[in-house]
């Protein structure tokens, strides 16, 4: 299979080592061009997103990829923040989470999630929607300059 795409940047908010792992794998199985960078928490994703402590130099991310249910700082937190910071609105932002819940969509979607996606409980689901971030994200979207 030949790589997809330009390299871009993209941060992966998720606390579950075992989605992580899996997304990992399945970017690398697609041939998806990218720098794969994983906050395991809502502060963590912040210090990422302003160049803060361990995370200073840190490329910008051109896609973030965003659980809702986060310790330390919850997602709906950091969306927030993201789309309400001038230097930070313009990154798209795709909430990955378990919730199917109505009240949670119409919240990520009230402040300005790019897309929101419910993770699928049987694994092959989890991996083709996987797959389709990647080709929608990488493929046919149009990502703004840094």
């Amino acid at each position: 299979m030949e790589i997809i795409g330009k390299q871009i940047e993209i941060l992966l908010v998720e606390d579950n080592k075992g989605d992580v792992g899996l997304i990992e794998e399945v970017f690398e199985e697609a041939k998806i061009r990218n720098n794969l960078h994983v906050a395991e928490d809502g502060e963590e994703a912040m210090l990422y997103l302003q160049g803060e402590g361990k995370f200073l130099g840190s490329p910008r991310p051109d896609l973030i990829l965003l659980d809702l249910n986060l310790p330390k700082k919850d997602g709906r937190e950091v969306l927030r923040e993201i789309k309400e910071d001038i230097n930070l609105k313009n990154i798209p932002v795709v909430v990955l989470t378990t919730s199917n819940a109505e009240k949670d969509i119409l919240r990520a979607y009230d402040l300005h999630v790019n897309a929101y996606i419910t993770k699928p409980l049987d694994f092959d689901q989890f991996i083709k929607v996987v797959e389709s971030i990647g080709n929608f994200w990488l493929e046919i979207v149009r990502l703004p300059a840094k």
